[in-house]
Protein backbone atom coordinates (compact mmCIF):
# COMPACT_ATOMS: atom_id res chain seq x y z
CA UNK A 1 0.00 0.00 0.00
CA UNK A 2 2.88 2.36 0.77
CA UNK A 3 4.21 1.74 -2.73
CA UNK A 4 0.80 2.59 -4.22
CA UNK A 5 0.89 5.99 -2.48
CA UNK A 6 4.54 6.83 -3.07
CA UNK A 7 3.55 10.31 -4.34
CA UNK A 8 1.51 10.97 -1.20
CA UNK A 9 3.63 10.21 1.89
CA UNK A 10 1.69 9.21 5.00
CA UNK A 11 -1.58 8.64 3.10
CA UNK A 12 -1.63 4.89 3.58
CA UNK A 13 -3.62 3.02 6.25
CA UNK A 14 -1.87 1.61 9.30
CA UNK A 15 -2.25 -2.02 10.34
CA UNK A 16 -4.62 -1.06 13.17
CA UNK A 17 -6.94 0.67 10.69
CA UNK A 18 -7.05 -2.36 8.40
CA UNK A 19 -7.70 -4.67 11.34
CA UNK A 20 -10.60 -2.48 12.46
CA UNK A 21 -12.12 -2.67 8.96
CA UNK A 22 -11.78 -6.45 8.99
CA UNK A 23 -13.43 -6.55 12.41
CA UNK A 24 -16.46 -4.38 11.55
CA UNK A 25 -17.05 -5.39 7.90
CA UNK A 26 -14.85 -8.28 6.72
CA UNK A 27 -16.79 -8.99 3.50
CA UNK A 28 -16.35 -5.36 2.43
CA UNK A 29 -12.55 -5.58 2.34
CA UNK A 30 -11.56 -7.20 -0.95
CA UNK A 31 -8.01 -8.10 -1.98
CA UNK A 32 -6.14 -9.35 -5.04
CA UNK A 33 -3.45 -11.85 -4.04
CA UNK A 34 -0.55 -12.97 -6.25
CA UNK A 35 1.80 -15.63 -4.90
CA UNK A 36 0.46 -15.10 -1.37
CA UNK A 37 1.15 -11.35 -1.58
CA UNK A 38 -1.58 -8.70 -1.54
CA UNK A 39 -1.04 -6.58 -4.65
CA UNK A 40 -4.30 -4.63 -4.59
CA UNK A 41 -7.32 -4.00 -2.43
CA UNK A 42 -10.70 -2.28 -2.26
CA UNK A 43 -11.91 -1.10 1.16
CA UNK A 44 -15.54 -0.26 1.93
CA UNK A 45 -18.11 0.61 4.60
CA UNK A 46 -21.90 0.45 4.73
CA UNK A 47 -23.48 3.78 5.64
CA UNK A 48 -26.89 5.31 6.27
CA UNK A 49 -26.26 7.79 3.51
CA UNK A 50 -28.97 10.23 4.57
CA UNK A 51 -26.96 10.87 7.73
CA UNK A 52 -24.21 12.42 5.58
CA UNK A 53 -25.76 13.57 2.31
CA UNK A 54 -23.75 14.63 -0.71
CA UNK A 55 -21.88 17.38 1.17
CA UNK A 56 -19.32 15.54 3.27
CA UNK A 57 -15.62 15.03 3.80
CA UNK A 58 -13.55 11.87 3.91
CA UNK A 59 -12.93 12.45 7.61
CA UNK A 60 -16.66 12.63 8.34
CA UNK A 61 -17.44 9.52 6.29
CA UNK A 62 -14.83 7.46 8.13
CA UNK A 63 -15.71 8.83 11.58
CA UNK A 64 -12.31 10.52 11.87
CA UNK A 65 -10.71 7.28 10.60
CA UNK A 66 -12.34 5.14 13.33
CA UNK A 67 -14.93 3.57 10.96
CA UNK A 68 -17.59 3.96 13.64
CA UNK A 69 -19.86 5.20 10.85
CA UNK A 70 -20.26 1.67 9.50
CA UNK A 71 -23.67 0.12 10.11
CA UNK A 72 -25.16 -3.11 8.72
CA UNK A 73 -28.49 -1.23 8.72
CA UNK A 74 -27.20 1.21 6.08
CA UNK A 75 -28.28 1.51 2.45
CA UNK A 76 -25.11 2.49 0.56
CA UNK A 77 -21.75 0.81 0.04
CA UNK A 78 -19.19 3.59 0.42
CA UNK A 79 -15.75 3.02 -1.10
CA UNK A 80 -12.99 4.40 1.09
CA UNK A 81 -9.97 3.19 -0.87
CA UNK A 82 -8.76 1.24 -3.88
CA UNK A 83 -5.07 0.68 -4.56
CA UNK A 84 -2.87 -1.46 -6.80
CA UNK A 85 0.89 -1.93 -6.42
CA UNK A 86 2.62 -0.03 -9.25
CA UNK A 87 4.21 -3.08 -10.89
CA UNK A 88 0.79 -4.76 -11.22
CA UNK A 89 -1.01 -1.83 -12.83
CA UNK A 90 -2.27 -2.26 -16.39
CA UNK A 91 -3.48 -5.82 -15.71
CA UNK A 92 -7.14 -4.81 -15.19
CA UNK A 93 -6.94 -5.75 -11.52
CA UNK A 94 -8.70 -2.56 -10.46
CA UNK A 95 -11.60 -3.47 -12.76
CA UNK A 96 -11.88 -6.83 -11.01
CA UNK A 97 -11.98 -5.09 -7.64
CA UNK A 98 -14.75 -2.76 -8.80
CA UNK A 99 -16.70 -5.70 -10.25
CA UNK A 100 -16.37 -7.50 -6.92
CA UNK A 101 -17.70 -4.40 -5.16
CA UNK A 102 -20.70 -4.31 -7.50
CA UNK A 103 -21.42 -7.97 -6.80
CA UNK A 104 -21.24 -7.29 -3.08
CA UNK A 105 -23.58 -4.31 -3.43
CA UNK A 106 -26.13 -6.46 -5.25
CA UNK A 107 -25.73 -9.35 -2.81
CA UNK A 108 -26.34 -7.09 0.21
CA UNK A 109 -29.24 -5.33 -1.56
CA UNK A 110 -27.74 -1.85 -1.17
CA UNK A 111 -28.93 1.12 -3.23
CA UNK A 112 -25.61 2.15 -4.68
CA UNK A 113 -21.85 2.37 -4.44
CA UNK A 114 -20.68 5.89 -3.63
CA UNK A 115 -17.24 7.38 -3.07
CA UNK A 116 -15.20 10.51 -3.48
CA UNK A 117 -12.87 10.00 -6.41
CA UNK A 118 -9.53 11.75 -6.77
CA UNK A 119 -8.62 13.71 -9.89
CA UNK A 120 -4.83 13.33 -9.75
CA UNK A 121 -4.06 15.08 -13.06
CA UNK A 122 -6.07 18.19 -12.23
CA UNK A 123 -3.01 19.99 -10.87
CA UNK A 124 -1.66 20.09 -14.43
CA UNK A 125 -4.68 22.14 -15.57
CA UNK A 126 -5.77 23.94 -12.39
CA UNK A 127 -4.44 27.34 -13.53
CA UNK A 128 -6.36 27.13 -16.79
CA UNK A 129 -9.74 25.50 -16.05
CA UNK A 130 -12.10 24.94 -13.12
CA UNK A 131 -12.76 21.49 -11.66
CA UNK A 132 -16.18 21.49 -13.36
CA UNK A 133 -14.59 22.17 -16.76
CA UNK A 134 -11.94 19.54 -16.08
CA UNK A 135 -14.54 16.87 -15.33
CA UNK A 136 -16.46 17.72 -18.47
CA UNK A 137 -13.32 17.46 -20.62
CA UNK A 138 -12.53 14.07 -19.05
CA UNK A 139 -16.07 12.93 -19.87
CA UNK A 140 -15.60 14.04 -23.48
CA UNK A 141 -12.20 12.29 -23.52
CA UNK A 142 -10.42 15.55 -24.27
CA UNK A 143 -8.34 15.04 -21.13
CA UNK A 144 -7.17 11.76 -19.66
CA UNK A 145 -7.21 11.35 -15.89
CA UNK A 146 -5.94 7.95 -14.66
CA UNK A 147 -8.56 7.75 -11.91
CA UNK A 148 -11.64 9.57 -13.19
CA UNK A 149 -11.37 8.20 -16.74
CA UNK A 150 -11.30 4.66 -15.35
CA UNK A 151 -14.24 5.25 -13.01
CA UNK A 152 -16.44 6.77 -15.70
CA UNK A 153 -15.64 3.81 -17.95
CA UNK A 154 -16.89 1.50 -15.16
CA UNK A 155 -20.43 2.91 -15.18
CA UNK A 156 -19.96 5.42 -12.36
CA UNK A 157 -21.51 8.84 -12.89
CA UNK A 158 -20.37 12.12 -11.39
CA UNK A 159 -22.85 13.64 -8.91
CA UNK A 160 -20.99 16.74 -7.75
CA UNK A 161 -17.65 18.30 -6.93
CA UNK A 162 -16.47 18.00 -3.33
CA UNK A 163 -14.22 20.70 -1.87
CA UNK A 164 -11.72 20.00 0.92
CA UNK A 165 -12.74 16.36 0.71
CA UNK A 166 -9.32 15.04 1.53
CA UNK A 167 -6.94 17.86 2.61
CA UNK A 168 -3.39 17.14 1.54
CA UNK A 169 -4.26 15.77 -1.90
CA UNK A 170 -2.04 18.22 -3.77
CA UNK A 171 -2.46 16.45 -7.10
CA UNK A 172 -6.23 16.94 -6.94
CA UNK A 173 -5.88 20.40 -5.36
CA UNK A 174 -8.02 19.10 -2.46
CA UNK A 175 -10.96 18.52 -4.83
CA UNK A 176 -12.77 15.23 -5.39
CA UNK A 177 -15.64 14.02 -7.55
CA UNK A 178 -18.58 12.36 -5.84
CA UNK A 179 -19.21 9.26 -7.94
CA UNK A 180 -22.10 6.81 -7.81
CA UNK A 181 -23.00 3.45 -9.31
CA UNK A 182 -26.69 2.56 -8.99
CA UNK A 183 -27.74 -0.98 -8.17
CA UNK A 184 -30.62 -1.62 -10.59
CA UNK A 185 -31.54 -4.78 -8.69
CA UNK A 186 -32.09 -2.93 -5.41
CA UNK A 187 -35.44 -3.52 -3.76
CA UNK A 188 -36.60 -1.22 -0.98
CA UNK A 189 -36.48 -2.93 2.39
CA UNK A 190 -39.67 -3.25 4.38
CA UNK A 191 -39.46 -1.57 7.77
CA UNK A 192 -39.87 -4.24 10.44
CA UNK A 193 -40.88 -3.85 14.04
CA UNK A 194 -37.60 -5.52 14.97
CA UNK A 195 -35.54 -2.77 13.33
CA UNK A 196 -32.96 -1.16 15.61
CA UNK A 197 -34.52 1.77 17.40
CA UNK A 198 -33.07 5.25 17.27
CA UNK A 199 -34.56 6.26 20.62
CA UNK A 200 -32.32 5.43 23.59
CA UNK A 201 -33.62 5.50 27.16
CA UNK A 202 -31.28 6.81 29.85
CA UNK A 203 -31.67 6.12 33.57
CA UNK A 204 -29.79 8.61 35.78
CA UNK A 205 -29.34 7.76 39.45
CA UNK A 206 -29.16 10.74 41.80
CA UNK A 207 -27.53 8.85 44.64
CA UNK A 208 -28.04 9.61 48.34
CA UNK A 209 -24.88 9.39 50.42
CA UNK A 210 -25.72 7.41 53.57
CA UNK A 211 -23.90 5.05 55.94
CA UNK A 212 -23.17 1.54 54.64
CA UNK A 213 -21.12 -0.87 56.74
CA UNK A 214 -20.49 -3.51 54.07
CA UNK A 215 -20.32 -3.96 50.31
CA UNK A 216 -23.44 -6.11 50.54
CA UNK A 217 -25.38 -3.23 52.11
CA UNK A 218 -24.10 -0.81 49.49
CA UNK A 219 -25.03 -3.10 46.61
CA UNK A 220 -28.46 -3.74 48.01
CA UNK A 221 -29.10 -0.06 47.25
CA UNK A 222 -27.24 -0.26 43.92
CA UNK A 223 -29.41 -3.19 42.84
CA UNK A 224 -32.54 -1.32 43.91
CA UNK A 225 -31.73 1.50 41.49
CA UNK A 226 -30.64 -0.84 38.67
CA UNK A 227 -33.92 -2.71 39.11
CA UNK A 228 -35.83 0.58 39.05
CA UNK A 229 -34.34 1.94 35.80
CA UNK A 230 -34.51 -1.51 34.22
CA UNK A 231 -38.21 -1.65 35.12
CA UNK A 232 -38.65 1.42 32.90
CA UNK A 233 -36.77 -0.43 30.13
CA UNK A 234 -33.77 1.91 30.26
CA UNK A 235 -30.85 1.17 27.97
CA UNK A 236 -28.31 2.81 30.31
CA UNK A 237 -27.99 3.31 34.07
CA UNK A 238 -25.63 6.12 35.14
CA UNK A 239 -24.17 6.23 38.67
CA UNK A 240 -22.26 9.21 40.16
CA UNK A 241 -18.57 9.67 40.84
CA UNK A 242 -17.33 7.96 44.05
CA UNK A 243 -20.81 6.63 44.88
CA UNK A 244 -19.09 4.05 47.12
CA UNK A 245 -17.42 6.65 49.37
CA UNK A 246 -19.62 5.70 52.40
CA UNK A 247 -17.53 2.55 52.81
CA UNK A 248 -14.60 4.74 53.89
CA UNK A 249 -16.36 5.32 57.24
CA UNK A 250 -14.82 2.06 58.47
CA UNK A 251 -11.38 3.57 57.85
CA UNK A 252 -11.98 7.00 59.33
CA UNK A 253 -9.31 6.28 61.94
CA UNK A 254 -6.73 6.20 59.14
CA UNK A 255 -5.29 9.17 57.31
CA UNK A 256 -7.31 10.43 54.35
CA UNK A 257 -4.88 8.98 51.74
CA UNK A 258 -4.84 5.61 53.52
CA UNK A 259 -8.63 5.47 53.82
CA UNK A 260 -9.27 5.91 50.11
CA UNK A 261 -6.63 3.30 49.30
CA UNK A 262 -8.57 0.88 51.47
CA UNK A 263 -11.67 1.77 49.46
CA UNK A 264 -9.74 0.90 46.29
CA UNK A 265 -9.44 -2.71 47.48
CA UNK A 266 -13.18 -3.16 46.76
CA UNK A 267 -13.05 -2.03 43.13
CA UNK A 268 -12.45 -5.43 41.48
CA UNK A 269 -15.28 -6.99 43.49
CA UNK A 270 -17.60 -4.14 42.53
CA UNK A 271 -16.86 -4.66 38.84
CA UNK A 272 -17.89 -8.31 39.16
CA UNK A 273 -21.10 -7.33 40.92
CA UNK A 274 -21.95 -4.74 38.27
CA UNK A 275 -21.35 -7.30 35.51
CA UNK A 276 -23.91 -9.63 37.08
CA UNK A 277 -26.43 -6.80 37.47
CA UNK A 278 -26.02 -5.64 33.85
CA UNK A 279 -26.74 -9.14 32.55
CA UNK A 280 -29.54 -9.91 35.04
CA UNK A 281 -31.40 -6.64 34.50
CA UNK A 282 -30.58 -6.23 30.78
CA UNK A 283 -29.17 -2.72 31.08
CA UNK A 284 -25.82 -1.13 30.22
CA UNK A 285 -24.32 0.40 33.37
CA UNK A 286 -21.99 3.39 33.67
CA UNK A 287 -20.58 2.61 37.12
CA UNK A 288 -19.76 6.18 38.12
CA UNK A 289 -16.22 6.10 39.42
CA UNK A 290 -14.10 4.30 42.02
CA UNK A 291 -10.52 4.58 43.28
CA UNK A 292 -8.14 2.12 41.63
CA UNK A 293 -4.59 1.23 42.66
CA UNK A 294 -1.90 0.30 40.14
CA UNK A 295 1.53 -0.30 41.71
CA UNK A 296 0.85 2.13 44.58
CA UNK A 297 -0.45 4.81 42.19
CA UNK A 298 -4.06 5.82 42.78
CA UNK A 299 -6.37 6.56 39.85
CA UNK A 300 -10.03 7.57 39.58
CA UNK A 301 -11.66 5.14 37.17
CA UNK A 302 -14.99 3.60 36.23
CA UNK A 303 -16.47 0.97 33.96
CA UNK A 304 -18.94 0.78 31.12
CA UNK A 305 -20.53 -2.59 31.83
CA UNK A 306 -22.51 -3.84 28.86
CA UNK A 307 -25.57 -6.02 29.19
CA UNK A 308 -23.90 -8.68 27.04
CA UNK A 309 -21.33 -9.29 29.80
CA UNK A 310 -18.42 -7.30 28.36
CA UNK A 311 -16.95 -4.14 29.86
CA UNK A 312 -14.61 -1.23 29.22
CA UNK A 313 -12.59 0.93 31.61
CA UNK A 314 -12.53 4.73 31.50
CA UNK A 315 -10.30 7.07 33.51
CA UNK A 316 -10.41 10.53 34.96
CA UNK A 317 -7.82 12.55 33.07
CA UNK A 318 -7.82 15.84 34.96
CA UNK A 319 -7.51 15.62 38.73
CA UNK A 320 -8.83 18.41 40.94
CA UNK A 321 -6.41 20.07 43.39
CA UNK A 322 -8.34 18.55 46.29
CA UNK A 323 -8.08 15.00 44.86
CA UNK A 324 -4.36 15.47 44.30
CA UNK A 325 -3.59 17.11 47.65
CA UNK A 326 -5.88 15.10 49.93
CA UNK A 327 -5.79 11.66 48.33
CA UNK A 328 -2.78 11.69 46.01
CA UNK A 329 -4.84 10.74 42.93
CA UNK A 330 -3.05 10.80 39.56
CA UNK A 331 -4.59 11.51 36.16
CA UNK A 332 -5.14 8.72 33.65
CA UNK A 333 -4.31 8.73 29.93
CA UNK A 334 -7.06 6.71 28.26
CA UNK A 335 -9.54 8.63 26.09
CA UNK A 336 -11.82 6.37 24.08
CA UNK A 337 -15.24 6.06 22.45
CA UNK A 338 -17.04 2.86 23.39
CA UNK A 339 -19.32 0.92 21.06
CA UNK A 340 -22.61 -0.23 22.57
CA UNK A 341 -25.85 -1.75 21.30
CA UNK A 342 -27.21 1.82 21.30
CA UNK A 343 -24.38 3.41 19.35
CA UNK A 344 -21.03 5.01 20.28
CA UNK A 345 -20.80 6.68 23.71
CA UNK A 346 -18.16 8.47 25.73
CA UNK A 347 -17.59 8.97 29.45
CA UNK A 348 -15.72 11.79 31.19
CA UNK A 349 -15.59 12.09 34.96
CA UNK A 350 -16.66 15.35 36.65
CA UNK A 351 -13.76 17.86 36.28
CA UNK A 352 -12.94 16.40 32.85
CA UNK A 353 -16.09 17.95 31.35
CA UNK A 354 -14.61 21.39 32.09
CA UNK A 355 -11.92 20.71 29.46
CA UNK A 356 -13.59 20.94 26.03
CA UNK A 357 -10.74 19.15 24.26
CA UNK A 358 -11.66 15.75 25.73
CA UNK A 359 -15.29 15.84 24.62
CA UNK A 360 -14.30 17.13 21.17
CA UNK A 361 -11.86 14.25 20.72
CA UNK A 362 -14.66 11.83 21.57
CA UNK A 363 -17.08 13.63 19.23
CA UNK A 364 -14.54 13.44 16.40
CA UNK A 365 -14.49 9.68 16.97
CA UNK A 366 -18.27 9.41 16.58
CA UNK A 367 -19.64 9.76 20.12
CA UNK A 368 -23.39 10.51 20.23
CA UNK A 369 -24.03 10.38 24.01
CA UNK A 370 -21.63 11.71 26.63
CA UNK A 371 -22.02 10.45 30.19
CA UNK A 372 -20.64 12.55 33.05
CA UNK A 373 -20.64 11.00 36.54
CA UNK A 374 -19.76 13.79 38.98
CA UNK A 375 -19.36 14.63 42.67
CA UNK A 376 -19.56 18.24 43.86
CA UNK A 377 -19.87 19.60 47.36
CA UNK A 378 -21.03 23.17 46.71
CA UNK A 379 -23.39 24.88 44.29
CA UNK A 380 -20.61 26.83 42.61
CA UNK A 381 -18.69 23.59 42.01
CA UNK A 382 -21.86 22.04 40.61
CA UNK A 383 -22.45 25.07 38.38
CA UNK A 384 -19.03 24.60 36.77
CA UNK A 385 -19.87 21.01 35.88
CA UNK A 386 -23.41 21.81 34.74
CA UNK A 387 -22.60 24.81 32.57
CA UNK A 388 -19.61 23.15 30.93
CA UNK A 389 -21.64 19.98 30.27
CA UNK A 390 -24.33 22.01 28.52
CA UNK A 391 -21.70 23.70 26.37
CA UNK A 392 -20.32 20.29 25.38
CA UNK A 393 -23.78 19.24 24.13
CA UNK A 394 -24.04 22.30 21.88
CA UNK A 395 -20.53 22.40 20.47
CA UNK A 396 -20.29 18.62 19.86
CA UNK A 397 -23.86 18.05 18.65
CA UNK A 398 -24.52 15.29 21.16
CA UNK A 399 -26.54 14.45 24.25
CA UNK A 400 -24.86 14.91 27.63
CA UNK A 401 -26.14 13.12 30.75
CA UNK A 402 -24.76 14.16 34.14
CA UNK A 403 -25.51 12.36 37.42
CA UNK A 404 -24.27 13.26 40.90
CA UNK A 405 -24.60 12.39 44.59
CA UNK A 406 -26.55 14.24 47.27
CA UNK A 407 -26.61 14.23 51.07
CA UNK A 408 -24.01 14.22 53.84
CA UNK A 409 -21.32 11.86 55.11
CA UNK A 410 -20.36 13.15 58.57
CA UNK A 411 -18.19 10.11 59.36
CA UNK A 412 -16.02 10.23 56.23
CA UNK A 413 -13.19 12.74 56.07
CA UNK A 414 -13.07 14.94 52.94
CA UNK A 415 -16.59 13.82 51.92
CA UNK A 416 -18.75 15.89 54.27
CA UNK A 417 -21.39 17.39 51.98
CA UNK A 418 -22.68 16.87 48.44
CA UNK A 419 -24.80 18.94 46.06
CA UNK A 420 -26.26 17.73 42.76
CA UNK A 421 -29.00 18.09 40.19
CA UNK A 422 -28.83 15.43 37.49
CA UNK A 423 -29.66 16.59 33.96
CA UNK A 424 -29.78 15.46 30.33
CA UNK A 425 -28.66 18.24 27.96
CA UNK A 426 -29.34 18.47 24.24
CA UNK A 427 -28.13 20.70 21.42
CA UNK A 428 -30.12 23.92 20.95
CA UNK A 429 -32.04 23.78 17.69
CA UNK A 430 -35.61 23.39 16.46
CA UNK A 431 -35.77 19.62 17.02
CA UNK A 432 -34.70 19.99 20.65
CA UNK A 433 -35.94 21.90 23.72
CA UNK A 434 -35.31 25.63 23.30
CA UNK A 435 -33.25 25.75 26.51
CA UNK A 436 -31.21 22.65 25.62
CA UNK A 437 -32.50 20.74 28.66
CA UNK A 438 -34.30 17.47 27.94
CA UNK A 439 -35.04 16.78 31.61
CA UNK A 440 -33.61 17.50 35.05
CA UNK A 441 -33.98 16.05 38.52
CA UNK A 442 -35.11 17.85 41.66
CA UNK A 443 -32.00 19.43 43.22
CA UNK A 444 -30.41 17.64 46.18
CA UNK A 445 -33.04 14.90 46.36
CA UNK A 446 -32.50 11.16 45.98
CA UNK A 447 -34.32 10.00 42.84
CA UNK A 448 -33.98 8.55 39.35
CA UNK A 449 -34.41 10.46 36.11
CA UNK A 450 -35.57 8.47 33.07
CA UNK A 451 -35.14 10.24 29.73
CA UNK A 452 -35.52 9.26 26.06
CA UNK A 453 -33.05 10.67 23.51
CA UNK A 454 -33.37 10.27 19.74
CA UNK A 455 -30.10 9.63 17.92
CA UNK A 456 -31.67 10.27 14.51
CA UNK A 457 -32.22 13.89 15.57
CA UNK A 458 -28.47 14.21 16.13
CA UNK A 459 -27.78 12.93 12.61
CA UNK A 460 -30.32 15.37 11.16
CA UNK A 461 -28.82 18.24 13.16
CA UNK A 462 -25.38 17.50 11.78
CA UNK A 463 -26.73 17.71 8.25
CA UNK A 464 -29.58 20.23 8.40
CA UNK A 465 -29.14 22.22 11.63
CA UNK A 466 -29.48 25.99 11.84
CA UNK A 467 -25.76 25.96 12.62
CA UNK A 468 -23.35 23.10 12.07
CA UNK A 469 -20.75 23.24 14.82
CA UNK A 470 -18.97 20.04 13.81
CA UNK A 471 -19.03 20.64 10.05
CA UNK A 472 -18.11 24.33 10.24
CA UNK A 473 -14.85 23.86 12.12
CA UNK A 474 -11.93 25.58 10.37
CA UNK A 475 -9.68 22.57 10.18
CA UNK A 476 -7.65 24.44 7.59
CA UNK A 477 -6.54 26.71 10.47
CA UNK A 478 -6.55 24.38 13.47
CA UNK A 479 -6.89 20.75 14.42
CA UNK A 480 -7.16 18.64 17.58
CA UNK A 481 -5.28 15.37 17.91
CA UNK A 482 -4.66 12.89 20.71
CA UNK A 483 -0.97 12.46 21.47
CA UNK A 484 -1.23 9.19 23.40
CA UNK A 485 -3.87 6.76 24.60
CA UNK A 486 -2.30 4.53 27.22
CA UNK A 487 -3.79 2.75 30.21
CA UNK A 488 -2.36 3.42 33.66
CA UNK A 489 0.78 1.40 34.22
Amino acid sequence: MQEAYANWPGAYWKESHLQKLLDVFPEGQIAVVVNDVVVGSALSLILKYDHFGDEHTYKEITGNYTFNTHTPKGDVLYGIDVFIKPEFRGLRLARRLYDARKELCEKLNLKAIVFGGRIPFYHKFSKEITPKEYIQKVKLKEIYDPTLTFQLANDFHAKKILTDYMPGDKESKDFAVLLEWDNIYYTKKTVKLTSQKSVVRLGLIQWQMRAYKTVDELFEQVEFFVDAVSGYKSDFALFPEFFNAPLMASYNHLSVPEAIRQLATYTDEMLERFLKLAISYNVNIITGSMPYLVDDTLYNIGYLVRRNGTYEQYEKIHITPDEANSWGVKGGKKIEVFETDCGPVGVVICYDVEFPELSRLLAQDGMKILFVPFLTDTQNGYSRVRNCAQARAIENECYVAIAGAVGNLPKVHNMDIQYAQSVVFTPCDFSFPTNGIKAEATPNTEMILVVDVDLDLIAELNRYGSVKNMRDRRTDLYDLKLKTNKEPS
